[in-house]
């Protein structure tokens, strides 16, 4: 959706039951200590901190042949298992004290600072409070961390490229003998390996004794942020996509256009812009950010609705009824200048954005909201017509749209597109593209398709529920906002519409057909919160999506540990 509350509709269908509120209580005394009495560490080490460890030597230096052979170092052990958001899927315990970041203790990569691991190991140095990087052939010493990329997976990758599968994302841990050995088989699970060392430190000191082995189940996790409506500063967007990251969340949605504002700057059509926009020298370098933090951006442009904010400097390309009336924010997508205009930008902003996602948008395109379409829109009845033959409707013609517009972006060297779903049609004369992914919202607009329609046809279907992911500001026409409780405790991906899981046979609701989940921030009443307010509201229900994307089994920990430890984090 692009936006759940502008057109009017029926009332929206009673809730399901919530699930009652079990009250705070403490944590319970495992994960208490785990939280509240991490040892001290050997060395004065600040997490997050960007000075030097007490080696001397500069980041990158090897050390001397003929240094003496490191102490092996004593600490209190570490136990476990890890406490961190997502929990890890597998841990092995073993015997030992586990491992702890500690004086002198190094980052070692023995691929060399030329290989696209190094800016993660620099990365966790700079976490774990400015750690020696060591690079190429050394003797791992006891307290360093060792990463390698293991087998051939991350061959030929280009460096912080979006990870094709979660094969790609998974990582594996050791901690033996004083040691830390951090592999994967691409630069993605590397990053994601980081992420666990980084909480792991932060809430227990170090990693226990034993073998982490972790992957998500579900390829894209993320959110959505519509900041057409509502303007959000490009350093209040880094710090959401570096909250992100730090989740193990891989994608950043961005509503760039809307009927309140087009919120970046356009050399093509700069008297679309609004005053309170983005710069495109801003996008780069939260491009630039996402992309060192495996965080893609997803930009979305939407049409042929949604467009209030550029018709307004070209109003002959507004939709009018045939009494004449404007339709706010619709193109009238019958005449040809329609698609050059929306055109023009998808070619400028593709060009902008090099990932290989893009979302076309296509909801609540008012003219299919009506009763009667073709008698209100007689224009674009005609157009159907002469475009497709005879029994074409407006519907084909909404279609067709979308499908050109699929077109540009994919000559922009896009190829994981995605419209949301009440852009889809049964039937018609023209059919969706196949490789469009339907982003499915909503189960209430006029006419809404099941989405076990969209996974038996074959089509991908990404998680962004109404009922649960759904965070709009004013909480209008019955929406409240979304609790990370109800995530954490009743939401999974393949409950795609309403409170139940999608009825179609378990083998179509996998990570290929299911690819993941969005939560979704709409700016419906913009004033409503500000971007302090919004922060902090969506922190339980990220860290609860995280989650729930990232283990298919049901949480371990009870809502009150998870709350606790997501806020510790």
């Amino acid at each position: 959706m692009s936006n759940p509350m502008r057109p009017p509709r029926s009332p929206r269908p009673p809730a399901s039951p919530r699930p009652p509120h079990t009250g705070r209580r403490a944590a319970g005394p495992e994960v208490r200590r785990a939280l509240l009495a991490v040892p001290v560490l050997v060395g004065t080490l600040a997490l997050g901190g960007c000075g030097q460890g007490a080696d001397s030597r500069s980041p990158g230096a090897a050390p001397s042949s003929s240094s003496p052979a490191a102490p092996i170092p004593s600490w209190a052990k570490v136990t476990g298992p890890p406490h961190i958001v997502p929990a890890v899927r597998d841990f092995r315990p073993a015997n030992g004290i586990g491992w702890r970041p500690t004086k002198g203790a190094r980052i070692v990569v023995s691929a060399g600072e030329k290989s696209n691991i190094a800016d993660e190991a620099q990365l966790m140095a700079k976490d774990l409070g400015g750690l020696a990087v060591v690079w190429g052939k050394q003797d791992v010493r006891p307290g360093d961390v060792e990463v390698k990329l293991s087998g051939s997976a991350g061959a030929g990758r280009g460096d912080n490229a979006p990870a094709g599968s979660t094969a790609d994302e998974s990582y594996t841990l050791t901690a033996h003998g004083g040691v830390l050995t951090l592999t994967a088989p691409t630069d993605a699970g590397i990053f994601n390996g980081t992420r666990t060392v980084k909480q792991a430190v932060r809430t227990a000191g170090g990693l226990p004794e034993g073998t982490v082995d972790d992957r998500p189940d579900r390829p894209r996790r993320g959110m959505l942020l519509d900041n057409a409506r509502k303007p959000f500063t490009a350093d209040w967007i880094e710090d959401r996509i570096r909250q992100l990251a730090d989740l193990k969340l891989n994608q950043l949605q961005l509503h760039f256009s809307d009927d309140q504002g087009f919120r970046i700057q356009s050399d093509t059509h700069p008297e679309i812009v609004s005053a309170d926009h983005l710069t495109k020298d801003q996008v780069r370098h939260l491009i630039k950010v996402g992309q060192s933090l495996h965080v893609s951006l997803v930009p979305e442009i939407d049409s042929p609705g949604h467009l209030g904010a550029v018709l307004d400097h070209h109003p002959d390309l507004q939709l009018r009824s045939a009494s004449g009336t404007v339709v706010r924010g619709a193109i009238d997508i019958s005449k040809p200048q329609a698609g050059a205009l929306v055109d023009s930008l998808l070619k400028e902003f593709g060009q902008l954005f090099p990932g290989p996602y893009w979302h076309l948008g296509g909801d609540e395109y008012q003219a299919l909201m009506s009763s009667d379409p073709a008698g209100k829109y007689p224009q674009l009845a005609r157009a159907a017509q002469d475009k497709y033959g005879s029994g074409a409707t407006i519907k084909d013609l909404a279609t067709g749209w979308l499908n050109d517009r699929q077109k540009t972006v994919q000559a922009a060297g896009k190829t994981r597109i995605e419209a949301w779903n009440d852009g889809f049609f049964a039937g018609g004369k023209v059919a969706a593209d196949t490789n469009r992914a339907v982003a499915y919202w909503t189960g209430r607009e006029i006419g809404a398709r099941d989405p076990a329609e969209f996974l038996r046809e074959g089509r991908t279907v990404l998680n962004l529920n109404d009922e649960y992911l759904y965070y709009v500001l004013g909480e209008p026409n019955g929406f409240t906002y979304p609790t990370g409780e109800r995530i954490y405790r009743s939401w999974t991906p393949r409950v795609l519409r309403h409170t139940s899981p999608v009825a179609v046979p378990e083998g179509q609701t996998g990570a290929d057909r299911i690819p993941g989940a969005r939560f979704a921030v709409w700016c419906d009443h913009a004033d409503a919160q500000t971007a302090q307010q919004i922060a902090a509201g969506i922190k339980l229900p990220l860290a609860a999506l995280a989650q729930k994307t990232w283990d298919p089994r049901t949480p371990t920990q009870s809502w009150t540990d998870f709350e606790a430890l997501a806020n510790r984090l």
